[in-house]
C-alpha cells in the first residue's frame, strides 16, 4: 500500500505535468500557430526549449529557483530558452510585475546582465494604459504566471536575419484586437483543459 506521501508525490508530479502541457499547448496554438514569435517554432523542433515547473511558494524560493536555472542554461548550450513557470506563487499580477525587478537585479548580481533577459508572461498580463480586457494584452498573457529565461544573443541574431522584426510587436496587437478578447479567452482556456490528454511538443521538460 502506498504511504499518504507517496500519493501526495504522485498528485505533484501529475499535476506539473499537466501545468507544462497546459503551456506547451500554449506555446504551440498562441506563440507558434499565430506567429507571434517567428523564431520560436524552430528551436521547439530542435528540442531546445526546457518546460519546468517550479514548486516555489515564496518569492524567496522563486528566485532560488530562478538562480538555478540561469546557472543551468548557461552551462547547457543544448537549452536555447527556457520557460520557468511557477503556478504557486505571484498569481496577482501587480505582486508578479513588481517582482520582475528582483530578477532583473538576479541577472546582474550573476554577472549576466546583457547575457540573458527575462521575458514576462502572466495569466492576467496588462499592459500600461489598457484595460484589463483589452485583446493585445494576451501576447504576454499565459496559462501560468512564468519567467522566461532568453539569450540576449540568440536574440540579437534573430532580428538581425529577419527584416522588418521591429514590426512584430505592431503586427502582434493588430492580430490580437482582430481575434478579439472573447476568442483568445477561449482558445487560452482550451490550452488548459487540453491537458492530460495529448502531448503536442517534446521539448525538455521537468
Amino acid at each position: 500500500m502506498q504511504s499518504n506521501e507517496s500519493v501526495a508525490d504522485l498528485d505533484d508530479l501529475l499535476k506539473n505535468n499537466e501545468i507544462i502541457e497546459s503551456v506547451q499547448r500554449w506555446v504551440e496554438s498562441f506563440v507558434v500557430d499565430m506567429n507571434l514569435c517567428p523564431f520560436a517554432k524552430r528551436e521547439l523542433i530542435r528540442n531546445r526549449v526546457r518546460f519546468v515547473s517550479s514548486a516555489a511558494e515564496t518569492e524567496e524560493e522563486l528566485l532560488m529557483a530562478l538562480q538555478a536555472e540561469l546557472e543551468l542554461i548557461h552551462g547547457d548550450p543544448a537549452i536555447e530558452t527556457t520557460l520557468l513557470i511557477h503556478a504557486k506563487v505571484l498569481q496577482v499580477f501587480d505582486d508578479y510585475n513588481q517582482f520582475l525587478s528582483h530578477a532583473d537585479k538576479l541577472l546582474q548580481q550573476m554577472g549576466f546582465e546583457g547575457i540573458y533577459q527575462i521575458a514576462s508572461f502572466h495569466p492576467h498580463y496588462q499592459f500600461g494604459g489598457t484595460d484589463p480586457d483589452d485583446a493585445e494584452n494576451y501576447t504576454n498573457r499565459s496559462p501560468y504566471p512564468m519567467l522566461h529565461i532568453i539569450r540576449e544573443e540568440s536574440i540579437a541574431r534573430a532580428i538581425a536575419d529577419s527584416p522588418g522584426a521591429e514590426q512584430i510587436p505592431v503586427r502582434n496587437i493588430q492580430l490580437m484586437n482582430q481575434l478579439g478578447q472573447d476568442k483568445l479567452q477561449a482558445l487560452m482556456q482550451a490550452c488548459i483543459n487540453g491537458a492530460g490528454k495529448k502531448k503536442l511538443w517534446t521539448g525538455k521538460y521537468l
